[in-house]
């Protein structure tokens, strides 16, 4: 049984030995927990190869002694998410929808107004945000600016978007209860 903590040490002093023999233990979970999700060979096979490049790059400030699988897991997590929002926002997206909705089952039709019920509740939702809350999560969520752009265009502090967006969000996910998945797939920032 090889030593992960050991293997790790080595990996930040360089070791290529090292990563490639993590590779090999991480790298066939990782594909089947991307391919779980997104269901896509080569979508599973880029999110495990972003994370291995990740982890080489970042290789320096790797703890040894931390979860690796902690670490590599929510790499890959963050790396899936952005894939899944990439694909809700490809352009073919829209036609794939239009076909489906020209086969689609009246339980299938149901499901795609979701949607559009989500983006309604959303609204409504935001009504319940304070006017600053609101802003910010616009500016966030809507317009994709960065904390720090976003506390440069208002005037405020990075720690004050932080915390206005934290606390909007926290409206939002109460108030969107019943769509919380689309509601996470909504909010991802990266």
């Amino acid at each position: 049984m090889l030593d992960e903590r050991w293997l790790l040490k080595e990996l930040t002093e360089g070791s290529e030995l090292s990563f490639n023999t993590l590779y090999n233990l991480w790298g066939s979970r990782l594909y089947h927990f991307a391919f779980s999700y997104l269901k896509s060979d080569s979508a599973a096979k880029d999110v495990v190869q972003e994370t291995f490049v990740k982890i080489w790059t970042n290789r320096t400030g790797i703890d040894p002694n931390a979860s690796f699988k902690a670490y590599l897991f929510t790499i890959s997590y963050h790396l899936l998410l952005k894939e899944l929002r990439r694909q809700l926002n490809h352009p073919q997206m829209e036609n794939y929808l239009e076909i489906k909705k020209g086969l689609a089952s009246a339980e299938d039709i149901e499901t795609k107004y979701d949607f559009d019920l989500f983006l309604k509740e959303l609204e409504r939702a935001k009504q319940k945000l304070t006017p600053r809350q609101k802003e910010i999560f616009i500016l966030s969520k809507e317009y994709n600016l960065t904390i720090t752009e976003i506390a440069s265009q208002l005037s405020i502090t990075e720690q004050a978007v932080r915390n206005q967006l934290s606390a909007a969000l926290k409206v939002l996910r109460s108030e969107l209860s019943n769509y919380s998945y689309l509601f996470i797939l909504f909010t991802i920032h990266f």
